[in-house]
């Protein structure tokens, strides 16, 4: 893939993960993908990680990410990003991470996220 092609994906993986639209995201990943978090050092599979996208995308409809950087690499792509959201209580909430995305044929094999995760303790109040 060439930069424009891997960056027009990374564009494409967050639009559809802020928009809650979980067919597009799904697209985005091999069928064997895998989604590994710093917080908990457990590895997702897609469906998994579909499921914990649609509870953020119920429990937080208001939310954006603020892209601090991205850049193409020669097998994926790596982003820094602040997640912007509104808490149900109306507290504004936010969560720095970064990804490390390795892409094979076009799709997402291997997305690594690292966060910070004393910003996600305001998240266990808000249950399943």
């Amino acid at each position: 893939m060439t930069e424009a092609e891997i960056l027009q994906l990374a564009e494409r993986f967050l639009g559809a993960i802020e928009s809650g639209d979980a067919a597009t995201v799904r697209a985005c990943y091999a069928p064997d993908a895998v989604i590994w978090h710093n917080n908990d050092n457990v590895e997702q599979s897609v469906d998994k990680n579909i499921r914990s996208l649609d509870w953020f995308a119920r429990k937080l409809p208001n939310r954006h990410y603020r892209v601090l950087r991205r850049e193409a690499l020669k097998d994926g792509f790596l982003q820094q990003h602040v997640l912007e959201a509104t808490l149900p209580d109306g507290t504004a909430w936010k969560l720095a991470a970064c990804v490390v995305v390795r892409m094979e044929d076009g799709l997402i094999v291997r997305l690594d996220e690292y966060l910070d995760s004393a910003a996600t303790a305001p998240l266990a109040a808000l249950g399943r």
